[in-house]
């Protein structure tokens, strides 16, 4: 067993993960980041990326994070090959984390970056055709498929925000839900059965996603009905599963406050929980708007927030000894 010391321990290698390190290393608290179970978080299972500030043209994700996660090491951050599996915050700072190596991890301070995932179907075709057809973000991938047949799956405030969102590049939408009625908010239900571009499917299932991811990608979802049994195919360019996101939060259960939906409760317009030095970012605590470059500016507030809260430390030891 080794323990790694540090001013700030980050848990998560996401763009908010990352951007954390970087501010944090120019600092000079050389930072660790202890990677988790997916190195560089949802953007290394996206292909094409257009939204990110910086690129005139589009780039991959895998080679985002590769290149963020250079910038971060080439500053002075320490990357370790480990997952967290338990956490001591009942103490204060410094906060102990233990990995699955058996390694613990001390920080002075701690930045949470473990992000969410998507929840998926679950059903044939959908990994197969992730990223050629299938997506969860609209937001992210919408710009693909101007002019486009798509197909938004879900019944909630996600699907349906989805949906009136992919009216802006396409004029044939269908949302498909597996129910009679949805579950979305009413002002949200009214916008959607007033915009012309939206159709709805009623009582539908997805079986499978089809086509080649080879070439051309989705071709058509085979749909079920759920009242008859029915089978059908639809064919679309594009789907969109969304059927809403799980914050990577179960580490943190009875130690943090959580909201409903599993997302840490920060102080609105800071990463700060409510314990002193425990800073939140990413989509570990933002259930709206789940972009790359929104989870890059919450890391960088939170290594901000992370070098005030030692400095104000430090300032109080200093008095404290002044005074003795």
């Amino acid at each position: 067993m080794t323990v790694h010391k540090t001013r700030m321990l980050i848990i998560g290698s996401g763009p908010a993960g990352l951007s954390a390190a970087i501010y944090g290393a120019r600092a000079m608290m050389e930072p660790i980041v202890v990677q988790g179970l997916q190195p560089g978080g949802q953007l290394t299972i996206t292909t094409d990326v257009e939204n990110y500030p910086g690129f005139k043209d589009v780039i991959q994700g895998p080679w985002l994070m590769q290149e963020m996660q250079a910038q971060a090491e080439h500053v002075g951050t320490r990357m370790m090959w480990d997952t967290i599996v338990d956490i001591d915050l009942s103490n204060g700072s410094p906060f102990r984390a233990t990995g699955d190596s058996g390694d613990i991890y001390e920080g002075e301070t701690l930045v949470i970056a473990t992000g969410a995932q998507a929840r998926w179907l679950g059903v044939p075709g959908e990994q197969e055709l992730g990223g050629k057809g299938v997506s969860a973000c609209a937001t992210c991938d919408g710009f693909f498929y101007r002019g486009k047949k798509v197909a938004v799956i879900g019944g909630g405030n996600t699907a349906v925000e989805e949906a009136l969102y992919l009216t802006n590049h396409s004029d044939d939408v269908t949302l498909i839900h597996r129910r009679d009625e949805l579950r979305s908010e009413r002002i949200l239900q009214e916008r959607l059965f007033k915009n012309p571009k939206i159709k709805v499917l009623w009582n539908k299932v997805v079986e499978s996603f089809e086509g080649d991811p080879l070439a051309g990608g989705l071709t058509h979802l085979s749909l079920k009905d759920t009242v008859t049994g029915e089978t059908s195919d639809f064919a679309a360019d594009g789907a969109f599963v969304a059927i809403g996101h799980a914050p990577s939060t179960e580490l943190f259960k009875g130690k943090l406050e959580l909201d409903a939906g599993g997302y840490i409760v920060v102080e609105p317009g800071t990463p700060k929980t409510a314990i002193p030095g425990v800073f939140a970012c990413g989509d570990v605590m933002d259930h709206t708007y789940r972009q790359a470059v929104t989870a890059a500016g919450t890391g960088c507030m939170a290594a901000l927030d992370a070098e005030r809260f030692l400095a104000t430390l430090e300032f109080a030891k200093g008095e404290t000894q002044a005074a003795e």
